[in-house]
C-alpha cells in the first residue's frame, strides 16, 4: 500500500489511483485486502484512464475542471446501463430517464436523479450510456457543496481521458466491482506518486 494513505481502521478492502503527476492523463490502479494487519496486492496494478486534465491537487477540485479529486473516499450505489453483472453493493440500473445533476445551481446537485419526477438540473448527465454499461458511484463531494465537482464513477473505459472520472477496460472493471464488499468497508485512495508534482 502506498505511503500517506489514510484508511479507516474497519476498511479492509482498498484500491489505489496513482498517477506520475498533477498532469498525467493515465494512472495505475491496484486493489488490496487487508490479512493479517497487513496491506495485500489482490488485483492489479492495471493502467487507468483518469481526468484530461489530470489529477487535482487535494481540496483543489472544482466542477467542469476536467480532473479526477485526490484524497481517499468511499463507494456508493454501483450501477450500469446492463443488468447487474454479480456485485456484492446495492446495484441501480440506468434507463433513458436517469441522469445525473451536474449544476451547482441545482438543489439535486451531484445526485443520480429520475427526470419523470425531479428536474436534474441544466445540462444533466445521462446515466444510460456506454461508458455507463457498469460503474461505482466514487463518494466524493457527498456533501454536495456547490462548484466542488460531481459525477466522479469508477467506470468502463472508452479509449480516452475522462472528464475526472477513473476509468478501466470492461474485464478488468468487472473484476473490480465483483471483488469489492460492503461489509469490508472499501475506500479508494487517489493521488500522485510521492515523487510526482
Amino acid at each position: 500500500m502506498p505511503a500517506g494513505a489514510v484508511v479507516p481502521a474497519a476498511s479492509r478492502q482498498l484500491i489505489t489511483v496513482t498517477a506520475a503527476s498533477y498532469r498525467a492523463t493515465r494512472a495505475e490502479l491496484t486493489a488490496y485486502r487487508l490479512v493479517g494487519g497487513r496491506w495485500r496486492r489482490t488485483l492489479g496494478p492495471w493502467a487507468a484512464w483518469i481526468g484530461r486534465d489530470g489529477m487535482a491537487p487535494p481540496g483543489a477540485k472544482r466542477e467542469g475542471d476536467g480532473r479526477t479529486p485526490s484524497g481517499t473516499f468511499s463507494f456508493g450505489i454501483f450501477f450500469g446501463a446492463d443488468p447487474d453483472p454479480g456485485v456484492r453493493f446495492r446495484y441501480r440500473m440506468a434507463h433513458a430517464f436517469d441522469f445525473w445533476d451536474d449544476d451547482p445551481s441545482s438543489p439535486l446537485y451531484n445526485e443520480w436523479v429520475d427526470d419523470r419526477y425531479r428536474s436534474p438540473g441544466a445540462a444533466p448527465e445521462p446515466m444510460d450510456v456506454s461508458g455507463y454499461d457498469y460503474g461505482a458511484v466514487i463518494g466524493y463531494n457527498t456533501a454536495r457543496t456547490p462548484g466542488l465537482g460531481s459525477a466522479i464513477f469508477l467506470h468502463v473505459n472508452i479509449g480516452m481521458p475522462t472528464a475526472g472520472c477513473v476509468t478501466l477496460p470492461m474485464g478488468e472493471l468487472l473484476d473490480i466491482l465483483r471483488w469489492l464488499n460492503p461489509v469490508a468497508s472499501p475506500r479508494i485512495e487517489m493521488g500522485v506518486a510521492t515523487s510526482g508534482g
